[in-house]
């Protein structure tokens, strides 16, 4: 079965949109654990559909090592982002933990990540899909042919 961590904090936005492309691309059967840094983001990606969701440090530190694939942005690696948020130990959970991580672009302070070019969310999320497609070996439903 196919286990995907989404994590998220602040207010679960980006989360929330990763869960809905998730569902949108993978089969029902998916499992998306829905990790946030707080009950408003859990309870966020819960209503994108997440299969189940767990909510602080140490529900994601269990947690997370489930997951083939954990998604969010680099900010959940980032000790303290997200105005403190993600604490050190969720940082390292996630760091540490052996599932493949997709992360986007994107962070809370801002960190410039040389060799990535500036995407609006949307396409950073759509790429994000292709390359979880790929690994499951799936064409997303929504992918578009690409003109010649």
């Amino acid at each position: 079965m196919m286990k995907i961590a989404v994590v998220d904090g602040m207010g679960g936005s980006i989360g929330t949109q990763i869960v809905l492309q998730l569902r949108q691309t993978l089969p029902e059967d998916a499992d998306i654990i829905a990790l946030g840094t707080n009950a408003i983001a859990t309870g966020s990606m819960m209503r994108a559909k997440a299969t189940r969701g767990a909510t602080g440090e140490n529900a994601i530190a269990v947690s997370i090592v489930e997951a083939e694939i954990i998604m969010g942005s680099l900010s959940i690696v980032v000790p303290n982002s997200m105005m403190g948020e993600v604490s050190p130990g969720i940082a390292t959970a996630i760091a540490s933990a052996p599932g493949r991580k997709v992360l986007l672009p994107i962070s809370n302070p801002p960190l410039d990540v040389l060799g990535t070019s500036k995407k609006p969310l949307q396409a950073l999320i759509k790429e994000a899909m292709q390359l979880v497609a790929g690994v499951y070996d799936l064409r997303p439903d929504n992918q578009e042919e690409d003109d010649v």
